[in-house]
């Protein structure tokens, strides 16, 4: 059995219940009963209670009563966070009561506000409270609205935070007096949203808000508020329109009457910087172009300290490290083009090969396969690439067992999210700071896709990829087997990106796994530093040498002076937008 559909007027009236108007210390009855005249067929405004001249036994004065109400620490006080006109209500219940009647509340409102009480309904009894000027429904479950049943009084109307996906059905009928229309956060979609913003439906509207819907034609909706023109203040930040570059300057430029975007007040100097900026509509980028930086890495353990001593015919045991996050996928592979995508994972993967105890053995055997061949010809290629070598024709293996042996064993915090593509930095030896010189533009024609992935956040992973090789020769003898990378996850946590949506140009953070190294392992670094620096031809240059790569002190080396830095990584990620109409056109695609 369906649960029917609570109202507006169901939820104000439950409110009023709430109040308790009726009962002690409000109403009338045994605590005031002396006050009042007796009942007569008369108006409640002709009800007028008798002067406090004496209070009958068991009775209480009207400052009494009232303190009851006001008194914080009283069992009858109002909740904490309750309005003003809540308070007001109260007092009237204590100091004349006989007015409380269906007919005073619907004279009486001229602002209601019902939020978060789960309505889903906009009944017709709306229609009694014939002041009403304000009417606030947000954070409720409305997915349309019989515009019939609004007060034509209606000036302001908030439905932030509902499950409407269209504004047609506001346009049936909608409040001729309407100065504000308040529709973020819900779930408006489809370039035919730009056809309900025009003059016919909204004459006086001075304050629109659009924020955090997924509306997409930006040259369409600037077509239709062009026509509202005692638009004043205008909100579409966290839409998918708002990620193109050309977007401030194209709505400034479309809307010469608008004083606020955004929150953010239209200087005169971005009306001069955008002019002529709207005549481009026809050449508009429907992109966004975002901007991946990595920096530096800091406090990485050196775990080449912790193996033995090769022998002379190996094995030969090499680290690199490099830094991993999710994105949206780019448009025409560009990650593919420059070599920077690991992998894409859509599904969880079934099955895997586990590193350690506390990694569960469930990879899919396509991902590994994809990820597991990436990683390796990524890692091969790249050291033949700076030995100046030509990369040679993949040799055959022998059977499937050859080649599940040679794939890197992977952490489940490798694989991207589903929809994502994992980006990865250069590889990097040790270094007590690693430089990572990373930069990467992701260009996005998928905006509404591109807005979910924002909304959710990416994830920054910092690896360590272990070799194992028999000899130290770049070309292996046909009897002599290369084992498989083993890859480490050293540190991985999420960023957000939010703010990207809510008009932030950047997000620059450090992210940090915490500290991974150890007294002893930096003690071994440290002593393996000096051991080779002692083979260089001059003693000054060996101890300068020692200084500039090194950040180990001799303090450092005691356990009481210990302070190691803990494993961060510097990323930043910028959404490009033009500053000027010169600016914007260029990165303008016709």
């Amino acid at each position: 059995m369906e649960t029917p559909a609570l109202t507006v007027s169901a939820a104000v009236w439950e409110h009023l219940r709430k109040l308790c108007l009726h009962e002690f210390p409000c109403g009338t009855g045994s605590w005031n009963k002396s006050r009042f005249l007796p009942q007569t067929y008369r108006a409640w405004r002709e009800l007028i209670p008798r002067e406090e001249d004496a209070v009958g036994p068991g009775e209480e004065t009207v400052d009494a009563l009232l303190g009851l109400v006001c008194s914080p620490h009283s069992p009858w006080a109002l909740l904490e966070g309750s309005s003003a006109e809540d308070r007001f209500l109260r007092e009237l219940a204590i100091q004349n009561p006989l007015m409380l009647k269906d007919s005073f509340f619907y004279t009486y409102f001229r602002s209601l506000r019902v939020v978060d009480k789960q309505v889903s309904l906009v009944d017709k009894d709306l229609l009694k409270f014939v002041k009403l000027e304000e009417l606030v429904l947000s954070a409720n479950q409305i997915k349309e609205i019989d515009t019939t049943n609004l007060p034509p009084t209606l000036k302001v109307l908030e439905l932030y935070g509902n499950k409407m996906t269209s504004m047609e059905c506001l346009c049936s009928h909608p409040p001729p007096r309407l100065q504000h229309l308040g529709l973020g956060h819900n779930k408006l979609l489809g370039p035919l949203e730009s056809l309900y913003v025009t003059s016919d439906y909204w004459p006086n509207l001075i304050s629109l808000d659009l924020s955090f819907n997924d509306l997409t034609d930006l040259q369409g909706m600037v077509s239709g508020l062009r026509t509202l023109q005692r638009l004043r203040l205008l909100v579409l930040q966290g839409n998918p329109l708002a990620l193109v570059p050309c977007y401030r300057g194209f709505i400034i430029d479309g809307l010469s009457g608008l004083c606020v975007l955004d929150d953010i007040t239209v200087a005169p100097s971005e009306k001069h910087l955008f002019r002529g900026l709207s005549h481009s509509g026809d050449l508009l980028a429907h992109e966004a172009r975002l901007v991946v930086t990595v920096g530096h890495v800091r406090g990485v353990l050196d775990s080449s300290v912790l193996d033995p001593e090769p022998g002379p015919q190996g094995p030969f045991i090499t680290y690199s490290y490099y830094v991993t996050y999710e994105f949206v996928e780019d448009e025409e592979g560009e990650g593919d083009e420059y070599g920077r995508v690991l992998a894409e994972i859509v599904k969880p993967p079934p099955s895997t090969e586990q590193l350690g105890e506390d990694i569960p053995k469930e990879p899919i055997k396509e991902a590994e396969d994809s990820v597991g061949s990436g990683l390796a010809s990524q890692s091969q290629s790249r050291e033949l690439e700076e030995s100046g070598a030509s990369a040679p024709l993949p040799r055959p293996m022998d059977s499937a067992e050859e080649q599940a042996k040679l794939r890197p064993r992977l952490d489940p915090r490798l694989w991207p999210s589903p929809g994502t593509v994992l980006f990865s930095t250069v590889r990097k030896p040790w270094s007590d700071v690693i430089p990572c010189n990373y930069e990467m533009q992701h260009v996005l024609k998928d905006l509404v896709r591109l807005k979910a992935f924002l909304l959710s956040g990416t994830t920054v992973t910092i690896v360590e990829e272990k070799e194992q090789k028999g000899s130290k020769k770049k070309e292996l003898r046909k009897d002599l087997r290369q084992d498989p990378p083993v890859l480490r996850v050293l540190g991985s946590g999420p960023v957000d990106l939010e703010p990207l949506l809510s008009g932030e140009p950047f997000v620059s953070t450090v992210c940090n796994f915490g500290v991974v190294r150890t007294l002893e392992t930096d003690r071994l670094t440290l002593y393996r530093n000096s051991k080779k620096k002692k083979s260089e031809k001059a003693k000054n240059a060996a101890l300068k040498a020692r200084k500039s790569k090194t950040k180990l002190s001799a303090a450092s080396v005691y356990e009481s002076d210990y302070r190691p830095d803990p494993l961060t990584v510097e990323i930043q990620i910028q959404l490009i937008q033009g500053h000027s109409t010169e600016e914007a056109l260029r990165m303008l695609v016709p």
